[in-house]
């Protein structure tokens, strides 16, 4: 049951970043401008972090195989609304509905595998279910990127929609009925987002992340223009960082069953902390940097299973609640380690990315010890 529930987060995955594959294309298509196009990616992540905690603690009493089915086939839906868009309107309006199925499908598949989870299990189980969006980065987007070049734009959010078929099916047959997950409701958001010490430890997922998106953003631009690389350099490049992410997710569970949580997240913050700055060294032999750029990528998609048991820890009576806003808090680390990478950018160039980056990551192990001394876990 718990690699239904990662093939479906596959598809959630594809269909989430498949977009930033197909901007030129559905720019062309459209006849408007490759930002405005990209701004659809914005609208996802923006509604995302919004609406995943909301639409989680309204939908807490339903039953967690009939939430995970209408999940799937909103965002289903929403992709399908995409493929049919006539506008750049709807467009926007269609990465709403896409972001409120997934915002919901994605924490509720870690609550289900938390609650199903053997006793000291519970990393790796996390890690099983989460392992599903780190391989859309590997395989699902490139698909869906060349099925809409070859086939049209369209044709990649249509096969988006598709691959959720087979997913509905199994999720509907595979995840048994009565699970027993404490019910979550908006008093339940409210008490969360006002518990200060939960907060702090949630936060931590968009401390980690934004070091991380600083460089992410602009890797392909910083490659090469310090690497001289094109087309094929870059896609090699983001190929290894998709490896590694598939990796580290499974190392990730590992760590955190065996060293803790916490230990997990500091260990992995001070790696990304030592690691980035090199980044601000190229150029390098072609081996280095792919080497640096995997074991950079192992060590960021680490981090999430060690995250999800610690914060489950803090809060064991809501766990839905708090799953969706460690999942909001993503897209929030997402968007503003963009930023920070921006400004950085705009005044000192491509050399300033890495250095940026590890100060962001030594953020994050302060972020630990802070979060832990107040918290006690």
């Amino acid at each position: 049951m718990i690699w239904t529930l990662s093939a479906s987060n596959f598809v959630i995955g594809m269909g989430a970043f498949v977009l930033i594959g197909l901007v030129a294309p559905m720019a062309e298509g459209l006849g408007i401008p490759p930002a405005r196009i990209g701004a659809a990616m914005t609208t996802y992540a923006l509604a995302y972090a919004v609406l995943s905690p909301v639409l989680v603690a309204l939908t807490g009493s339903l039953g967690r195989r009939r939430l995970l089915a209408m999940a799937l086939a909103l965002f289903a839906g929403g992709n399908l609304m995409t493929a049919l868009a006539p506008s750049e309107t709807v467009i926007h309006l269609s990465r709403i509905v896409a972001a409120a199925g997934a915002g919901m499908f994605t924490p509720v598949t870690s609550s289900v595998a938390s609650a199903l989870a053997a006793p000291g299990k519970q990393g790796t189980a996390l890690a099983a279910v989460i392992v599903g969006l780190t391989v859309a980065q590997v395989a699902g987007v490139p698909v869906g990127s060349f099925v809409g070049y070859t086939f049209g734009w369209r044709a990649g959010f249509g096969l988006v929609c598709l691959l959720s078929l087979p997913c509905l099916w199994l999720i509907w047959t595979r995840v048994p009925r009565g699970l027993s997950i404490p019910p979550a409701g908006l008093s339940d958001l409210g008490r969360t987002l006002s518990n200060g010490p939960a907060m702090l430890a949630i936060l931590f997922t968009a401390t980690f992340l934004g070091g991380i998106y600083v460089v992410y953003t602009y890797l392909s631009p910083l490659l090469t223009d310090t690497m001289g690389y094109t087309r094929n350099g870059v896609t090699a490049a983001l190929l290894v960082f998709g490896v590694g992410a598939v990796l580290g997710n499974i190392a990730g569970g590992w760590m955190a069953d065996r060293l803790g949580p916490v230990r997990t997240l500091l260990i992995l913050s001070g790696g990304q902390m030592l690691t980035m700055p090199l980044l601000s060294l190229l150029p390098f032999a072609d081996w280095a940097v792919f080497a640096l750029i995997g074991v950079w990528s192992l060590l960021g998609w680490s981090f999430m299973a060690a995250q999800q048991v610690r914060i489950l820890g803090i809060l064991p009576e809501r766990p839905g609640v708090v799953l969706s806003l460690n999942a909001a808090a993503i897209y929030i680390g997402a968007a503003v380690g963009s930023a920070v990478g921006a400004v950085a950018l705009g005044r000192a160039g491509y050399a300033a990315l890495g250095l940026n980056g590890g100060v962001v990551a030594a953020g994050a192990v302060a972020h630990v010890l802070i979060s832990r001394r107040i918290s006690g876990r």
